[in-house]
């Protein structure tokens, strides 16, 4: 079993470059299989989620080659079966994108309901609705999700709820469906922009990503050689910004986009952080113990809750009481039991936590309940006085690249070990 080992409190200090977005690469990577042809995918997260989608897109018959350890050509010329292995694909949640590529290329899938981090409720109910209203016959029988069409065809289809991953996989079914389909009440994250310019880059026809209505019109080929770079990760880089914080440093983040942070800056200057961007870079700073903040998790541009647990984490340092409102899942607040073994005083009551701030965390051994809160952990180690062991690394392997490597040259005493 491995674990992180993190001794405290370090102030973080350094550079830290930000790497390819988790979230846009998950549903580039599926995207692939739209292309009659080759293209090469560059700055993408060497994580374990970005090895098992290539391994998926491998057993469908795809031919990867990796140029470097975030970069890869990929030839999805020769797909040979519609059956996805269900012992990869309920690994992780984004592998339902395959569901509305492979629908769009080869007019039928069959794919594992999807795995990934237990944060209550995640149906796919918006994505099937997208897909049966351009023309797909979708069945769900013993795990399994069964897809087939004879021609999607282009539709007006309303999503009921915000849904970032039925955005996604609507629009990769209709990249190449015949006329146009409207997206109404759309997700608007920057990796759906970022999808949408990779699918267009590959010869798509899509307007609107990044607002609350996409319009898709249906090409009869995607043919790729051309090569693309992923957006860097949001996710990622408000993770090191709120690290800056929580330990009282001063970290600057090069390669990301400052915009996309917006939500995240407002709050750190809120609770008394100091933020400067120059061109892809930011400085974050902070010489107090923070301020007490109310926070709402909300679609984008509203704060992301992939940023709450590690907001978490600052507000139990904060002088006051804080409260977090988790508005998207169900079971979000399943870290700040692990927080409390530190010392915080959090008090979680179905969608709200309550943060009354304490002045010192301290270290002891706790477990990562999902992705999100791994990170947050990480961030609660460098900040607390002692050392803390963090178990359940595989969940923060799925979405950060060399967590303990970037947190190192910043100043922090981590290790992994094998036990």
């Amino acid at each position: 079993m491995e674990k992180l080992v993190v001794t405290g409190p370090t102030p973080l200090k350094g550079e830290v470059v930000i790497n390819g977005a988790k979230n846009a690469a998950v549903a580039i990577l599926p995207a692939t299989l739209l292309i009659d042809g080759i293209c090469t995918i560059e700055n993408l997260p060497n994580i374990s989620d970005i090895k098992i989608s290539c391994e998926i897109l491998e057993k469908l018959g795809a031919k990867i080659t990796w140029n470097n350890k975030n970069s890869i050509t990929i030839d999805t010329t020769n797909i040979t079966t519609t059956k996805a292995p269900l012992d990869l694909t309920s690994k992780f949640r984004a592998s339902y994108y395959i569901i509305g590529a492979m629908l769009g290329r080869m007019g039928e899938i069959e794919v594992g309901m999807p795995g990934g981090c237990k944060l209550g409720a995640r149906p796919i109910d918006q994505h099937i609705k997208g897909f049966e209203s351009l023309g797909a016959n979708v069945t769900v029988e013993k795990g399994t999700i069964y897809a087939k069409c004879k021609k999607l065809k282009g539709s007006p289809i309303y999503m009921d709820i915000v849904s970032v991953g039925a955005t996604i996989n609507v629009m990769l079914a209709s990249v190449l469906a015949k006329g146009t389909t409207i997206i109404d009440n759309a997700a608007k994250e920057p990796h759906i922009v970022d999808v949408a310019n990779f699918l267009n880059t590959m010869g798509a026809d899509i307007r609107g990503a990044g607002t609350d209505v996409i319009k898709i019109n249906g090409v009869e080929k995607l043919s790729g050689n051309a090569t693309y770079s992923v957006v860097p990760d949001q996710i990622e880089a408000g993770t090191f910004m709120l690290a800056g914080i929580a330990t009282r440093g001063d970290i600057t983040l090069k390669n990301c986009i400052p915009e996309h942070l917006d939500s995240i800056t407002a709050k750190i200057i809120e609770v008394g952080g100091n933020v400067a961007c120059t061109g892809d870079a930011i400085r974050v700073w902070c010489t107090k113990r923070p301020n007490k903040a109310n926070i709402k998790t909300l679609p984008h541009p509203g704060f992301p809750t992939d940023l709450q647990p590690q907001m978490g984490v600052v507000l139990s340092l904060a002088n006051g009481t804080s409260t977090i409102t988790e508005s998207i899942w169900d079971s979000r607040f399943q870290y700040t039991a692990e927080l409390n073994k530190m010392g915080a005083q959090i008090t979680a009551q179905g969608q709200k936590a309550f943060f009354e701030g304490v002045k010192k965390l301290y270290g002891a051994p706790v477990y990562s309940t999902d992705l999100r809160a791994g990170a947050a952990l990480v961030i609660a180690g460098t900040a607390a006085e002692g050392t803390t062991e963090i178990y359940n690394l595989e969940h923060i392997d799925r979405g950060y690249e060399n967590i303990e490597e970037k947190f190192r040259k910043l100043g922090a005493k981590i290790e992994r070990i094998n036990e």
